[in-house]
């Protein structure tokens, strides 16, 4: 931005047409900051009702480092915005978006009568939680807000229990919500609150219509399908964990209202037959179905085609869309039956109304770890994310997909990442988890590109694979941001900082997390410059 402050005169020229898209790709603090009273023209443009109906009063442009951002903004640019703006804009403001260290200075400037989408980002718990508690012009606010975004920072506390409070005080407090994201904004958050001892008996039914949230575990889902959230007919809902409640909830129960079910448990789930699937027989009016699963199964089969339709899909009898990528894991020493081939679970989905399926089978290759694992998706694949991708995968076109983590017992070679960067074109986070080296490190001739890749996880990796993704002559990261690798292998790629830094996929960085704290040497300013 200081640069367009030095350089009004290279885009006084520009069709308003340009100006309205640079604005729109800026922040609103940078906009006001720079452009508001430049000029009549750019007061227009500005203050245009377009513009200012959604305002983005944060300084977060980069959601893959959310989880260490502090505020950028400058106080005395923001006490400007709330004393000199926003009085003469409060009353077009319909969508504002906010942050932790702004908030109470934006609440202070105006009152804002045709909002009714607000915005938290970046939110401690306990914060957020004091406001919607303390602040009486914050809980006046709400009672007209009908679409809530809620954003909170990772806690230590893994038994907070300040997240469920939250919750159940904004659907006290907001009278009117009818749309609600709950900590599920961005890919590298993992808030995921507790909810499933909450008494719901003392809560007003709520008027909620769409819910996306993160959960802790799968009770947390079923308690929630069962409390006060009497008018949902959305759910969109990812869980980190499950495990058996101390009580059932009443697996009969029917969930006439659901309309539209999205259901994410990436990590092994071992209550697919006991929970997920009772709970699916439930939705009797259900039209879209998303379910992505890694189910752990003892003495029985893989999930196919048939187990689906067979199981709950016969039930769903308005059901016009069903998306999935399922893995079940298999272990040899607790089966008996004997286990399909790809080939029998293809020929399970024939027949029986589903689209295109692809699938594969994986053979762990170590002997104590004895399993197998069987993955089907649909296509064309309806998710942003791809978990456990291992050397089975079969390839296909992933336009989707934001997000994916590799894991494997065999080594990870190159041609596999050729393919990876040609079938998931718009990839933007990748983790690798492998710890065996690679037979054929040497690197084709061909360059490997990313060019969206902005969040690289080698945490868990060899040090080859360091070397293949962060040396500029093996793969091309343009955009590499954020970068999470062991100190040392770190140390033994760059020689200890004293290879030529310009060799390293580094000049973008503005995120380093090395797993341990350290020194900088002299020259760590040459390697990475945006530190």
């Amino acid at each position: 931005m200081n640069n367009l402050n030095n350089n009004y005169l290279n885009i006084l020229d520009l069709p308003n047409e340009i100006l309205f898209i640079i604005f729109q790709k800026l922040n609103t603090i940078d906009v006001f900051h720079s452009f508001v009273d430049v000029n009549p023209r750019f007061n227009r443009l500005v203050f245009d009702s377009i513009y200012i109906h959604d305002l983005n009063m944060t300084t977060v442009m980069d959601t893959t480092s959310l989880y260490d951002q502090t505020s950028l903004i400058d106080p005395q640019v923001l006490s400007r915005i709330c004393e000199k703006f926003l009085p003469r804009i409060h009353n077009q403001i319909y969508k504002l978006t906010v942050e932790e260290y702004s908030i109470n200075q934006i609440l202070l400037a105006s009152n804002y009568p045709q909002l009714y989408s607000l915005s938290f980002i970046n939110f401690q718990e306990e914060i957020l939680y004091q406001y919607l508690t303390d602040n009486l012009i914050l809980r006046d606010l709400t009672k007209q807000i009908t679409h809530l975004n809620i954003d909170i920072k990772e806690t230590i506390k893994h038994d907070s229990k300040i997240g469920s409070k939250i919750f159940t005080l904004i659907l006290s407090l907001c009278k009117k919500l009818i749309v609600l994201n709950f900590c599920h904004m961005f890919p590298t958050r993992n808030y995921s609150p507790s909810l499933f001892y909450l008494l719901w008996e003392n809560c007003i039914p709520s008027t909620l219509i769409k819910l996306k949230i993160n959960v802790s575990t799968l009770v947390d889902c079923l308690y929630l399908l069962d409390g006060p959230l009497v008018c949902l007919s959305t759910l969109i809902i990812n869980v980190s964990s499950t495990f058996c409640p101390l009580e059932y909830i009443n697996p009969t129960k029917k969930l006439p209202k659901l309309k539209y079910f999205s259901f994410t448990a990436p990590n092994y789930t071992r209550h697919y037959d006991d929970l997920i699937l009772p709970l699916l027989r439930r939705m009797i009016n259900l039209e879209e179905l998303k379910l992505y699963l890694t189910v752990v199964r003892s003495g029985s089969t893989y999930i196919d085609g048939i187990q689906l339709y067979e199981q709950f899909l016969i039930y769903m009898t308005q059901l016009k869309k069903f998306t999935f990528n399922i893995t079940t894991i298999v272990s040899f020493r607790t089966v008996r039956l004997k286990l399909q081939s790809n080939e029998d679970i293809q020929r399970s989905f024939i027949g029986r109304g589903y689209q295109q399926v692809a699938s594969y089978i994986y053979i762990h290759p170590k002997p104590f770890l004895s399993h197998g694992e069987c993955h089907i998706y649909s296509l064309p694949y309806g998710f942003e994310y791809f978990v456990k991708l291992n050397n089975s995968f079969q390839g296909g076109m992933f336009h989707k997909v934001r997000q994916l983590k590799m894991n494997d017992g065999i080594p990870f070679e190159n041609e596999l990442f050729k393919l990876i960067s040609q079938d998931f074109p718009f990839l933007e986070f990748l983790y690798i988890s492998n710890d065996y080296p690679q037979k054929d490190n040497q690197h084709s001739s061909t360059l490997i590109t990313f060019p969206y890749l902005k969040f690289l996880h080698l945490k868990w990796a060899h040090i080859d694979y360091a070397k293949l993704f962060l040396l500029k002559k093996n793969i091309h990261l343009s955009r590499l941001s954020n970068l999470s690798i062991e100190y040392k292998s770190l140390i033994t790629i760059t020689n200890n900082f004293t290879n030529d830094a310009t060799q390293f996929n580094f000049d973008k960085l503005k995120s380093l997390d090395v797993c341990q704290s350290f020194v900088r040497p002299k020259n760590f300013h040459q390697y990475f410059p945006l530190l």
